[in-house]
């Protein structure tokens, strides 16, 4: 067989013939594996669903995806409507997110029929690893900056320095007002109250 010369045209070709193969196969990985991956994606936020409505068993009653504008940017708020395994009113669970120090910070929060914080889970975060991803756990019942039993509807969150009573995670003062302001943000759109002008990051 004909060694191909090595001119520019050449080149080119084999170049393109490459990423022609190697995007079809790509393609074809990511359609594959979509069922899958979605099927995972709905498992874990299944999950996340029952440990931030308290641990229960829980039944999604509705979903719906809501837009709202705060501090002139719009945020897009998925709400699932839930109940207990009697049927009776479980409360809801809220898919926010805000930009956190180190980039988006997705949280589900979940909150009782009467805007109580039952629990959260950090969906997805970019925060630096040792402090700021500290938050999976600060605001849990038991931390040293819980949230779980408050009700941001009566009287937002905020951490001490900006005169609330929210001890904020060490050195990560930024990921914790990101992360307080997806709760208030969650309760407010559930609540429709108003809320205190936030503190700029």
């Amino acid at each position: 067989m004909k060694k191909l010369e090595s001119n520019l045209t050449n080149m080119t070709a084999v170049l393109v013939g490459v990423a022609l193969i190697t995007g079809s196969l790509l393609a074809w990985l990511n359609k594959a594996t979509e069922g899958p991956r979605l099927e995972q994606q709905a498992l874990s936020l299944s999950r996340d669903m029952s440990v931030v409505m308290g641990g229960g068993h829980c039944r999604e009653v509705s979903v719906d995806t809501l837009t709202r504008s705060f501090d002139a940017r719009d945020y897009t708020f998925v709400v699932h409507t839930l109940s207990a395994a009697d049927g009776r009113p479980a409360g809801k669970a809220v898919e926010t997110e805000v930009m956190g120090y180190g980039g988006p910070l997705a949280v589900l929060v979940g909150f009782d029929n009467e805007g109580k914080v039952l629990g959260y889970a950090i969906r997805k975060t970019s925060e630096t690893p040792g402090l700021g991803i500290k938050a999976d756990t600060w605001f849990q019942h038991g931390g040293k900056g819980s949230i779980i039993g408050r009700c941001p509807h009566a009287e937002p969150l905020a951490v001490t320095k900006d005169n609330g009573d929210i001890d904020a995670i060490t050195a990560s003062t930024i990921t914790s007002r990101a992360f307080l302001k997806a709760v208030n943000q969650a309760a407010e759109v559930i609540g429709n109250r108003p809320l205190r002008p936030s503190i700029s990051q």
